[in-house]
């Protein structure tokens, strides 16, 4: 039982691609991939599931290969559960702060899991689900930036605590889709927040930053502070939107739009852009006889715009919330979207921040083709699954997780604790 014991998996479900992955956790801070299966997505458009039967087979098809890559190091045995993301548009983050009155008594585990119960009503019973309850900082007595507080003395115990929700019939497709491939759920994990935990270096998380992960469908968002997030959300623009405008600004088919835009694109004008010329392929000929030559510059002009408005999106998200001074100036640029040239500079303008790219981070045994931005929501599952078991109270059934954490962590204790004393 030790492969049981210490292999985790994770299953992202986007609206490009649908990738799983396969993991050992070797001890602290420790996890190697073993096996990696992705396939073009099928069933997903702009985060939702619209096609079940589609989904399912696209998951298949993902876990299948993730699983023949890694049966060696699996003995042979198949996959049983799976550590699932939910699409930023299906999330809804809450920011609370409860005070807990101590009375002069240590700060005990029991006082911080009653502050966390708190997280329950924010849920809409039959609309939303609690996937997240995350600790974001606390005080005692008015002392603020206290990292741990058990074992201290004062009379009020403040914990401000961000919960995020999902939208149930979100989450019961999800659950559906798993469940057609005989896999149980072992939890969820938004997509921001994924990202967020695999692309940072060094301490990023504990300075702010703000990761931006620019997806097929939509583009996600997550702010940490002080090593935690304090807000998350998503806006319903992606690389898929800039494909579509290709596709009819040159009149041309998306399979070929999408392949213009890898080879040529760019979201910033350039001054070789007016001589530089590319072939379109025009829609509905089926030989590409005659040469249909188009300047580079016309393909900027058209991604540009929508690059430009999905920044411009992502800005007022972040100032609207009131945490764009929280998140400083560092921004992290993720997903299959964000490899596009260009790309950081507009955001540098638009934004107004540093911007870098971002890749998963952490993470031990993987390829260079499958360790890229477009890999990082995936990464990010596995390092919640082996690391952040304590912020996953529910299934969407209501009933208790049961994450396979490995080498007896303090941290299943401590959701074991939790759940005894609020359930």
């Amino acid at each position: 039982m030790r492969v049981e014991k210490n292999v985790i998996a994770a299953l992202d479900i986007g609206s490009s691609k649908i990738c799983c992955f396969i993991a050992e956790v070797k001890g602290p801070g420790s996890i190697e991939v073993i096996g990696i299966g992705h396939q073009a997505s099928k069933g997903v458009r702009s985060g939702n599931i619209v096609d079940l039967r589609a989904a399912e087979t696209a998951v298949a098809h993902a876990v299948e290969s993730a699983e023949m890559m890694a049966k060696d190091r699996m003995q042979g045995q198949q996959l049983k559960s799976v550590l699932v993301n939910v699409p930023g548009m299906q999330t809804i983050p809450h920011q609370l702060s409860v005070d807990v009155k101590i009375a002069g008594h240590e700060v005990s585990e029991r006082d911080i899991n009653s502050a966390l119960a708190h997280s329950r009503s924010v849920v809409v019973p039959g609309k939303e689900e609690l996937i997240h309850v995350i600790p974001a900082g606390y005080t005692i007595d008015q002392t603020r930036g206290i990292q741990e507080p058990c074992g201290m003395i004062g009379q009020n115990l403040g914990v401000r605590i961000t919960a995020i929700t999902g939208l149930s019939s979100a989450l019961r497709h999800l659950a559906a889709v798993v469940g057609q491939n005989n896999l149980e759920l072992d939890g969820f994990c938004s997509t921001p927040y994924a990202s967020g935990l695999a692309s940072p270096v060094g301490d990023e998380l504990q300075l702010g930053c703000t990761v931006i992960d620019m997806g097929g469908g939509t583009t996600s968002i997550a702010v940490f502070f002080e090593g935690r997030l304090v807000y998350s959300a998503a806006v319903p623009v992606g690389g898929q939107h800039v494909t579509n405008d290709i596709a009819r600004g040159l009149t041309t088919s998306i399979t070929d739009a999408e392949r213009i835009k890898t080879l040529y694109g760019s979201a910033h004008t350039t001054g070789m852009d007016d001589s530089a010329i590319i072939d379109v392929p025009p829609i509905g000929e089926e030989e590409h006889s005659l040469p249909n030559y188009v300047p580079r510059s016309l393909l900027t002009g058209i991604i540009q715009p929508r690059i430009e408005e999905t920044f411009e999106l992502v800005r007022a998200k972040l100032v609207d919330s009131g945490v764009n001074q929280i998140a400083g100036r560092r921004v992290i640029l993720t997903g299959g979207a964000s490899q596009l040239p260009g790309l950081c500079d507009i955001g540098q303008l638009i934004l107004d921040k540093q911007i870098r790219l971002g890749r998963p981070q952490r993470i031990k045994g993987l390829a260079e083709a499958t360790g890229g931005p477009a890999f990082s929501t995936a990464a990010g599952l596995l390092i919640y699954a082996a690391e952040h078991a304590d912020e996953i109270p529910l299934t969407s059934s209501g009933h208790t997780f049961s994450l396979p954490v490995p080498f007896n962590s303090p941290v299943l204790q401590k959701v074991t604790h939790w759940l005894k004393e609020n359930w």
